[in-house]
């Protein structure tokens, strides 16, 4: 599903991203609801780039990724942890692009999720490159999803892939630790 964002683009830079785990929901511009086996998970643009809400028998999970004031939780390259039954993968790169490539890059991303059946994406008024998009999937015991935060201005796409599932049994001590 592609949607207009109607609002102003307040995400000004990649740098300004935090991460947060298990925020209360908050004021979405645009949603998708999913049932995907045994799972509810609702993806959620926001003004400020996006938030999933997952929730199974097991319990829930909330995922924010968005430009959060007073934040001290900058964007992580990677985290791995045990919340509850939960294991939780979280993985964020960023992409520097030429303008020619970053168009492109654009096209394709805005392409593969507007036509998938559980894929979000919402286009900020006045660029058609500046957007937030969202891919969910279900996998075997685990929920997946992937988000694209598009920063034209600088060249910046960055890319977040989380996997939450049934955590393992008898795992290794220290597996929940946080890895950056």
């Amino acid at each position: 599903m592609l949607t207009t964002l109607n609002t102003s683009y307040s995400d000004t830079r990649a740098a300004d991203l935090a991460w947060a785990l298990g925020r209360e929901p908050l004021p979405a511009l645009a949603t998708l609801d999913l049932e995907l086996t045994g799972a509810k998970l609702q993806l959620r643009l926001l003004g400020a780039s996006h938030q999933v809400l997952l929730e199974e028998e097991r319990g829930l999970c909330s995922e924010t990724v968005a430009c959060i004031p007073g934040s001290s939780t900058p964007l992580p390259l990677g985290v791995a942890k045990r919340v509850g039954d939960w294991e939780y993968e979280f993985a964020a790169r960023v992409e520097m692009l030429t303008p020619g490539s970053f168009a492109g890059r654009a096209q394709e991303l805005l392409a593969l999720v507007s036509e998938h059946p559980h894929g979000l994406a919402g286009v900020f008024p006045g660029s058609p490159h500046a957007f937030t998009a969202m891919l969910a999937q279900r996998h075997q015991d685990h929920v997946h999803w992937r988000t694209w935060h598009a920063y034209p201005q600088d060249g910046q796409l960055v890319a977040t892939r989380t996997r939450v599932g049934a955590r393992a049994r008898g795992g290794r001590p220290g597996q929940d630790a946080e890895a950056a």
